[in-house]
């Protein structure tokens, strides 16, 4: 990087890099000159005097800030306000405060409750000690204070913040009302007013939750939900009126278990029924492999919602990789829909010993065994839905898809595991097998009775193990 003269028509000059233009098109080596926090110019060979620093990028890349639009980085914004994983990726701007977590209501501790310690802890899968340091330095109670908190951060790259459903329902009706009750008129009303002056203060928007992945971490609670989920559709309609009025966005997941409320839920994007739309983005990045239709029905929703006759404006969040999640085991928010399952994650992150406990009990060996090839054996309604992945699970239970970094050889899961890894194995034997068909053409003949025994024996006796 060098200086130049200070009387300049450009603020930078980055020269020789290769630019991706985020629209398609092929790279190409160029220069950009940035003027005013905006691009200036482009072309070869842009003439170096007129910007007041040249930055040599012959080596590097150029191209749009990557915009990730769904992010849980509010807590380690705390610790870690750079965000440096994001920014050396090329994301110049985050949302947080998705799926009605976050903490624009300050750390919201009343009668006893510890809202972001219980609402975090399972979610994120975060340890509890962690979060209650968070929540010891929180030092805002409000959505306006939370903003200035954040502009004093020494922030890398650009946030956008939504107004989060959960706390909000805690900030208005209380920790133990908000899980256990609909709202009266009146709180109904402050919640309205709380985030329309929210979003009259630079919020973008209003979040909500409806997979069934998300519980609490407190006691005696364990079996309940974030608070969002307990909000019926008329709550979700009269807040989000709220973020239509103000053109704002609303971030939702959708009911995965009931197909019917899902298109009522996000028929509120449509403006032929409630006369403006409403800038809608949806969570649709699950795995999809126990039941293909999620993709289908996510693709005709938004083909519906959308068209000239409904005009919605309507969004699906979809990864652009798959999507790999590394777990303890079972303790993964996303395991959380099968009930035998959610019982090893209601015990604290840190207490194997629990666990273990429960993993010992031959009652719950039972349940287990009976959950897991539940459709895998025999002949019904179930095995034949897993055969054509309609899987009322969201979870892939195929263990030989899974990556087993560690395995302790207990002795009841030893030889389980070893039939699960070997059927994976054979069963990307015939994959590779057939892929090299095609390449090669018919495979060689059978062999006949007895020859693969003769085979067998001589290849062992040869120390040829198979």
């Amino acid at each position: 990087m060098s200086d130049t003269a200070p009387d300049t028509a450009w603020d930078y000059l980055v020269q020789g890099a290769k630019v991706f233009d985020g629209i398609g098109e092929l790279p190409v080596r160029e220069d950009i000159a940035i003027a005013d926090g905006r691009v200036a110019a482009r072309g070869q060979d842009l003439d170096p005097q007129k910007a007041r620093k040249v930055i040599d990028a012959t080596e590097r890349w150029a191209m749009p800030g990557l915009f990730d639009i769904h992010t849980h980085y509010d807590l380690e914004l705390e610790v870690a306000p750079g965000l440096p994983e994001s920014v050396r990726h090329g994301t110049t701007t985050v949302v947080i405060a998705n799926c009605s977590l976050g903490l624009a209501f300050g750390a919201q501790r009343k009668d006893g409750t510890d809202p972001i310690v219980d609402c975090y802890a399972r979610v994120e899968n975060i340890p509890k000690e962690v979060l209650r340091a968070t929540a010891d330095r929180v030092d805002w109670k409000n959505p306006k204070e939370y903003l200035q908190h954040l502009n004093r951060l020494s922030l890398g790259p650009n946030l956008v913040t939504m107004v989060p459903h959960s706390m909000l329902r805690i900030e208005v009706m209380g920790f133990d009302a908000s899980i256990s009750r609909d709202p009266t008129e009146d709180e109904l009303k402050a919640m309205e007013s709380l985030l329309e002056q929210a979003m009259d203060d630079g919020y973008a928007g209003f979040s909500t939750d409806a997979l069934p992945f998300h519980y609490l971490a407190n006691q005696p609670n364990t079996r309940k939900t974030i608070p969002t989920q307990f909000a019926k559709y008329p709550e979700i309609k009269r807040l989000t009126e709220v973020v239509r009025r103000k053109g704002g966005v609303w971030q939702a997941t959708p009911p995965k278990d009931s197909t019917i409320d899902t298109i009522k839920t996000f028929l509120l994007s449509c403006g032929l029924l409630h006369g403006k739309p409403l800038r809608t983005t949806v969570v649709a990045a699950l795995d999809v492999q126990s039941n293909r239709k999620i993709v289908r029905l996510a693709r005709l929703l938004a083909r519906v919602l959308n068209s000239r006759l409904l005009r919605g404006d309507f969004h699906l969040q979809a990864l652009a990789a798959p999507f790999k999640v590394w777990s303890d085991g079972a303790v993964t928010p996303l395991s959380e829909e099968i009930e035998e399952l959610r019982i090893l994650n209601e015990t604290e992150l840190e207490d194997r010993e629990g666990r273990q406990k429960i993993l010992n009990d031959p009652a719950y060996i039972e349940s287990f065994k009976a959950m897991w090839m539940s459709g895998k054996t025999g002949f019904g309604l179930k095995r034949l839905k897993r055969l054509v992945r309609l899987e009322d699970y969201a979870f892939n239970r195929t263990l030989a898809d899974m990556t087993i970094d560690v395995c302790p050889p207990a002795g009841m899961a030893r030889p389980y595991l070893r039939r699960c890894l070997r059927a994976g194995e054979r069963r990307q034997r015939r994959k590779s097998t057939r892929s090299q068909r095609c390449r090669t053409g018919p495979a060689k003949r059978p062999l006949l009775r007895g020859e693969r025994r003769r085979r067998f024996r001589a290849g062992y006796a040869a120390g040829v193990r198979p």
